[in-house]
């Protein structure tokens, strides 16, 4: 029953990453379009539609009773759907004052910086295994996708705000479900709501002020609408997804599979929509697909330790309560042939 039961763990797990790397993959490619080909530059503002999509969603499917709202603090849930949409808005920010090879340096530090909150803060131990692959695996993406690095004052601090904030999100987003035993639709339908209105606020001002362009006096052609809704729905998988893979695993493991998003968009970007491509790119994501193998082979490797540790100590547990069971039994039937015996002993010889 235990590897039944592990088995099936391990295949929702395979089912969330998938779901994760095609949904967001599907999105890039359909902003990418919007963005670039049709000029429509408004992420923040865009994001807050993906989440208001998203909640309408889900509200649907639970008056529909495809899942249970639990209750939750609403001051936790508050808090926490703000952080995520003040972390969204801040890494459009740092994206928008700072070079790209900055803001990728700005992603790859996320990880580094949750292994250490949660070392520090949560107690979490990582084996020197899972730091060497990790290592790896930045170094990888760094040489994929860092071209040049150029530093501001503003573009730094932003930067340093983005990281904690995401990391924090991030870390938060599996502990809620962990400890209040909550699943990750539970959690994103009842955060949604203040990650979409902090955005829907925020959004067009910080919008303005990265393109100098005003989102709602933007001529909305058919197809720019036909794209926008189409990203919309991707969305939802999207945000789904991201709460399914925190929950089910860890942010730094969220984080890695984010880096190999990473990699299959410049390898899309380079066979679709024919992106200058260099050796350069090519061994970069090598030496990245080769760390993500290390971490998820050293995780599997970890959490089959762990497993069979489990297992031992609960059977264990049975062996003890079962010897227990059998003394109780024992004492049982002792004390009823000790009354036998007197009854006998009492009882007239004929």
């Amino acid at each position: 029953m235990g590897e039944m039961h592990y088995t099936g763990m391990q295949l929702g797990v395979i089912g969330a990453l998938f779901l994760s790397v095609a949904s967001s993959v599907s999105i890039v490619i359909c902003n990418k379009a919007l963005m670039s080909n049709l000029g429509f530059p408004f992420a923040t503002t865009l994001t807050s539609w993906h989440l208001t999509v998203t909640f309408c969603t889900l509200h649907a499917a639970q008056k529909l009773n495809f899942f249970e709202t639990k209750s939750v603090d609403m001051k936790t849930v508050m808090l926490f759907g703000i952080l995520n949409g003040v972390s969204i808005g801040l890494l459009n920010l740092s994206l928008g004052f700072n070079s790209v090879g900055f803001y990728q340096m700005t992603k790859l530090a996320i990880i580094p910086f949750t292994v250490l909150l949660e070392t520090l803060f949560l107690k979490k131990q990582f084996s020197q295994n899972i730091k060497f692959s990790l290592f790896l695996l930045l170094i990888g993406v760094g040489i994929a996708s860092i071209t040049d690095l150029q530093l501001n004052l503003l573009g730094t601090v932003l930067s340093a705000l983005a990281i904690i904030t995401t990391c924090v999100g991030q870390i938060l987003t599996n502990t809620i479900q962990k400890r209040l035993n909550v699943s990750s639709t539970q959690l994103l339908y009842q955060s949604a709501p203040f990650q979409a209105a902090i955005l829907f606020v925020s959004g067009p001002i910080v919008d303005q002020c990265l393109t100098k362009q005003n989102v709602f006096a933007f001529k909305y052609s058919t197809i720019v609408l036909v794209f926008i809704v189409l990203s919309c729905l991707i969305a939802v998988s999207v945000n789904f997804s991201t709460f399914l893979v925190i929950g089910k695993t860890s942010p730094v493991t969220y984080q890695v599979l984010g880096h190999l998003k990473t990699c299959l968009v410049l390898g899309f970007g380079y066979t679709l929509l024919h992106d200058p491509f260099t050796s350069r790119n090519i061994v970069g994501i090598l030496v990245a697909i080769f760390g993500m193998g290390l971490y998820s082979y050293f995780c599997t490797q970890e959490n089959k330790k762990k497993q069979s540790i489990d297992l031992s100590v609960s059977q264990i547990k049975d062996k003890e309560a079962a010897l227990l069971l059998g003394g109780k039994n024992m004492g049982s039937q002792d004390k009823e042939s000790q009354q036998d015996n007197k009854k006998l002993n009492r009882d007239p010889i004929v």
